[in-house]
């Protein structure tokens, strides 16, 4: 699911979705309905004022009724077109933002500004023409409102002058008939907010309905040795992975047999799938064909937690979180500090945690951005010194370490 979903569009879901259904969509609720009652109470005024108004509302019903049609279908695809182009826009921003150094390095500031401008003209030309559907959508139901405010007058003062209606109503009819233009307008309006914002409702659940990954697999604990894998004798046979059903396979009929305490490196040119093999073994990856065995035990009968917890692996990009060094050393909070500190002192990190101040307990910023690119590898080293897994996979783990 990561590998195939864009990173923008599964933050757009937890973000500008979710605030959309908790923040927007009730009060456009409560808009709508208070608009239609008032609309409706406005006209079952009128109407009881002067009865014959009612023949002359059949004709502006269908007329508001095909108004608002075509509106809300001009309205959502003009707000879906603002919304496609604020995204570039904004990544436009942040990437200029991150890359200043650079930019301003090989004097691309010109270039830059004008990508920029261009992608700001781009969502400002969509914000006008939505603009400018509204004022649309505000002149037809004005007129449709003055249609109104003549016909309940006209009513009201034959109705005045020859079956002596009251001038208290004949006002009462005329002050909600200068309000309906108003109600149509924001009843029209709200109801085409309503229709866009229920898109959000349908993306998130469309989320919802995401195959998860299978957690329990066929084996319980108590099947499953304590100390696996105690050997690391991996045996892979007839191995096919890909990484969604619709995609191509990114591996096809791998086999091997790596014996206990053998040590292994695969070569090959960008894309060959190396770092989708390494991932097979923490069936992060669709396994469609074949299997891996560790120690005698298919892993595609383990459940994942056990699985992923007696493995470990160190990726090309050294991760990071916010906290301590402790935590990103053992999470589980397993260790004490002698094992701790044996690990940073195998990965030559000891002397630069000593002078931390809090040392173990020295807080870490968010992706470790206060260490370099190379001390965060070798704290990846170190974290997985501190499993002390039978089975390491290494990733280009020292890419960025000098030697």
């Amino acid at each position: 699911f990561f590998e195939t979903t864009p990173l923008g569009s599964i933050l757009n879901r937890f973000s500008a979705d979710f605030n959309t259904i908790d923040q927007h969509i009730p009060a456009t609720l409560e808009c709508l309905s208070r608009s239609t009652l008032l609309c409706v109470s406005a006209l079952a005024v009128i109407s009881y004022v002067t009865p014959v108004f009612l023949i002359s509302l059949v004709p502006l019903a269908i007329i508001c009724y095909f108004i608002q049609k075509h509106f809300r279908v001009a309205s959502r695809d003009l707000q879906q077109l603002e919304d496609s182009t604020q995204l570039p826009l904004l990544s436009h921003f942040a990437e200029t933002v991150e890359g200043l150094t650079t930019i301003r390095a090989f004097r691309y500031e010109p270039r830059f500004q004008q990508k920029l401008l261009e992608h700001t003209d781009s969502n400002n030309i969509a914000s006008l023409f939505l603009t400018a559907a509204n004022r649309w959508l505000e002149v037809r139901m004005e007129y449709i409102g003055a249609c109104v405010v003549l016909i309940a007058a006209v009513a009201s003062i034959t109705n005045s002058l020859h079956y002596n209606l009251s001038s208290g109503l004949v006002g009462l009819g005329l002050t909600y008939a200068l309000m309906v233009s108003n109600y149509l307008n924001w009843m029209v309006r709200n109801l085409s907010d309503m229709e866009i914002q229920l898109g959000a409702v349908k993306r998130i659940n469309g989320l919802l309905k995401t195959e998860p990954e299978n957690y329990k697999g066929l084996l319980s604990p108590s099947q499953i040795p304590h100390n696996w894998p105690e050997n690391g004798e991996i045996q892979i046979q007839n191995l096919s992975v890909r990484y969604d059903s619709s995609l191509k396979p990114v591996l096809k009929h791998v086999n091997a047999h790596i014996t206990p305490g053998q040590k292994i490196g695969i070569c090959g040119r960008t894309g060959s799938g190396k770092s989708s093999f390494s991932l097979a073994f923490f069936r992060m990856v669709d396994t469609f064909q074949g299997r891996i065995i560790i120690d005698g035990i298919d892993i595609a009968k383990l459940p994942l937690q056990t699985l992923r917890s007696r493995l470990s692996i160190i990726l090309q990009d050294p991760i990071w979180f916010s906290g301590t060094i402790r935590f990103n050393l053992d999470p589980e909070n397993k260790c004490t500090d002698a094992m701790l500190w044996e690990a940073l002192e195998i990965a030559q990190l000891k002397h630069v945690v000593k002078v931390l101040p809090g040392g173990l307990d020295a807080a870490v910023t968010e992706g470790g951005e206060d260490f370099s690119v190379g001390q965060r590898q070798l704290f990846c080293l170190a974290r997985a010194f501190v499993r002390k897994s039978s089975i390491l996979i290494m990733d280009e783990a020292t890419a960025s370490i000098d030697m």
